[in-house]
């Protein structure tokens, strides 16, 4: 999107199954995202939001769900996420000393568009995650502010860029320089053909466990380069998966797990130090806030077109983490840390990835 260079154009085809019109999350309509970097020496960081769908989330709910693959993480709105099915607000992703300033931005956000919040209704539920960039951020310096949510928020579009941008612009992704990356896929069925969406925030792994498709190119790299990028791997990855596929959350729950299926082909072994947390939700069916007189009627896919949905996920989660990477920039950030692009990295050593 927007001119960047992803993995396919590198001639890489991950998976079977075919890509919507931007290969992205937000070939779900409605689906927005929208970004704020902030780069400037020892600030390398920003805030990426996902907004669900184009009306008012917190009066017309979606269903969705959440799932831990390692819990070393401090991502927010998760416990009555899982516990009711249904999420209402957008999905704000920043840095880890930044989920208070964001959960109160977003929540400012909800209250203006919904005076009975806390008076004629209940509360909210934001939902804010985070990845650690304190490598390449001064992270202390707490450089995210409400108002960079309040402008991610009104910069979602359909398109947007990935890599170093965003909540990606302080990551890392296989010891090389990491960050946003989204994939889509097409599930035909007899009944329609739906759309699976992910995007990531990648964080997490070293060197040389990198694979692509199959091939070691973490091994090929890491013995060409003479100094050292490797370090423990003390990382996290956020991925957010989107589906129009009409389901309930427990469905959606089992769709959302298979997503470790996309993460460990690239070669993550999901350290100890590595927080991997999954949000999912479906536009399919909106959920009223409001009690209605009536029961509510939910369509759902039957049991055995489940097969569908697990390979989409787990394509476009691989494809999506492959994007952050080849799309990253290099960075210098705090204390003079850097971290290389791997699109250098291979052309630089004449590494073949295909």
């Amino acid at each position: 999107m927007l001119g960047q260079k992803r993995i396919r154009d590198y001639g890489v085809k991950i998976g079977r199954l075919q890509t919507g019109e931007f290969n992205s999350i937000t070939d779900l309509k409605g689906v927005k995202v929208g970004h704020v970097t902030l780069s400037d020496k020892e600030m390398q960081t920003g805030v990426t939001a996902i907004v669900p769908h184009q009306g008012n989330i917190f009066r017309e709910k979606l269903i969705a769900s959440s799932h831990v693959i390692n819990g070393f993480g401090k991502t927010m709105g998760t416990i009555q996420l899982k516990e009711l099915g249904a999420v209402e607000t957008p999905i704000i992703l920043t840095n880890t000393l930044s989920i208070g300033t964001a959960a109160d931005a977003l929540i400012e956000h909800m209250l203006e568009q919904n005076p009975e919040i806390g008076r004629t209704t209940g509360t909210v539920n934001p939902i804010i995650c985070e990845c650690n960039d304190m490598l390449l951020n001064d992270i202390r310096g707490r450089f995210v502010k409400k108002e960079h949510i309040f402008e991610a928020l009104v910069n979602a579009s359909s398109e947007f860029k990935e890599g170093t941008v965003g909540a990606g612009t302080g990551m890392l992704c296989y010891s090389l320089k990491g960050g946003i990356g989204t994939s889509s896929r097409l599930m035909p069925l007899e009944h329609g053909t739906y759309t699976m969406g992910v995007l990531v925030l990648s964080n997490f792994g070293i060197l040389s466990d990198l694979n692509i498709n199959g091939k070691a190119v973490g091994e090929e790299l890491r013995a060409a380069i003479l100094d050292s990028y490797e370090e423990k791997d003390k990382g996290s990855i956020i991925i957010v998966v989107g589906t129009d596929l009409p389901v309930t959350d427990r469905q959606l729950n089992r769709m959302i797990k298979r997503a470790v299926t996309g993460l460990s082909r690239t070669g993550s072994i999901m350290t100890h130090g590595s927080g991997e947390v999954v949000i999912g939700f479906s536009t399919a069916t909106k959920i009223p806030h409001e009690k209605t007189t009536h029961c509510q009627v939910i369509s759902t896919i039957h049991e055995e077109e489940m097969d569908m949905a697990f390979r989409a996920v787990g394509e476009a989660t691989e494809e999506a983490i492959l994007n952050s990477l080849v799309t990253a920039t290099h960075v210098v950030g705090r204390d003079g840390n850097e971290r290389p692009a791997f699109k250098d990295l291979i052309a630089k050593f004449n590494i073949e990835i295909k």
